[in-house]
């Protein structure tokens, strides 16, 4: 896929992109021939994304965005408004093109010159998520869920047993926590990655 990452304007500044699920999927089909491995990359935000991504025949997922916020991540850790958050910037952002990225996308600049860029994406921060450990531990245990919940004990069986169906923008609202103020966010849910 193309631009579906947190970070990523790609799809709005050049106008392509394909949704990540059905890049993965068609993706998967074109490589299973050749026995090429497809990468999920970008789209990631949840546990479920991940399950939802392996099941449409991807072999692993970049977790880029999701990651961020972790101790071990690269990242200065700030304090806003009361909350600790890490930066996090992608490679198409106007900061790393300047620092030496612009050439990944086809770009060269005379020095730093950052007028003659055109930046795909964006720079910002994410809250701050504690070890790497313990987020993981929960990564995983959702996509144990989720291939529970399709009846299935291994990924072959997910990939072959699941089924997808198109949902619409209430349903995706009311798979979240919805009519309620969350006053205790779980280690495996933050509000501030819903999408409106």
């Amino acid at each position: 896929g193309i631009g579906p990452g947190s970070i990523c304007t790609t799809r709005v500044i050049s106008g392509v992109g394909v949704p990540q699920i059905t890049a993965v999927w068609e993706a998967a089909q074109e490589a299973a021939s050749a026995g090429v491995p497809v990468i999920a990359d970008g789209g990631i935000r949840y546990s479920g994304d991940i399950t939802k991504a392996i099941a449409a025949g991807a072999h692993c997922c970049m977790l880029g965005g999701l990651l961020a916020g972790v101790a071990e991540s690269p990242g200065q850790t700030v304090l806003f408004q009361g909350r600790t958050f890490k930066a996090y910037r992608g490679m198409g952002s106007l900061g790393a093109m300047v620092q030496g990225s612009s050439e990944r996308y086809r770009q060269r600049s005379s020095g730093r010159d950052g007028d003659k860029l055109v930046p795909e994406g964006v720079e910002g921060r994410v809250p701050f998520k504690g070890p790497l450990s313990v987020f993981v531990y929960q990564l995983v245990g959702g996509l144990r869920a989720g291939m529970g919940y399709c009846g299935t004990r291994t990924i072959d069986e997910l990939r072959r047993d699941a089924r997808f169906i198109q949902v619409s923008a209430a349903a995706v609202r009311e798979s979240h926590p919805h009519d309620i103020v969350i006053t205790q966010e779980a280690p495996n849910y933050s509000a501030q990655s819903k999408q409106e």
